[in-house]
């Protein structure tokens, strides 16, 4: 993904979205559902109902920019919708993106020993 600047916060609508609508549609989703400003910097990331397909819209000062990522195997850790809206990190969001667990990432090792 392009790198974020500083300050950026990532928001997950919780729950389904038709991934039909573009710029426009998920736009006026993140002021009527999400209570956001579509035009604030932040990333505002939507998923299908499948579950393979991720959209990210984000400003970026000069036009919206949308992005979409349709995984091959498996399906993008997502909250269930009573969550209304999760804020991740932009290293949570890289680890969804890359369709590991962002919540709870297991390590490729263990310390057996301190020192």
């Amino acid at each position: 993904m392009i790198g974020l600047p500083p300050g950026v916060k990532v928001f997950l609508a919780c729950g389904r979205t038709d991934m039909r609508r573009g710029m426009n549609g998920l736009a006026l989703q993140v002021q009527t559902v999400l209570q956001q400003d579509p035009f604030s910097g932040h990333v505002f990331c939507f998923r299908g109902r499948r579950g393979d397909l991720l959209k990210a819209l984000y400003w970026d000062t000069q036009g919206m920019c949308l992005f979409a990522k349709r995984l091959e195997k498996g399906r993008f850790v997502w909250p269930s919708p009573a969550d209304g809206v999760v804020r991740l990190t932009p290293a949570q969001l890289s680890m969804l993106l890359e369709g590991i667990d962002w919540r709870m990432p297991i390590r490729t090792w263990r310390p057996e020993a301190a020192g």
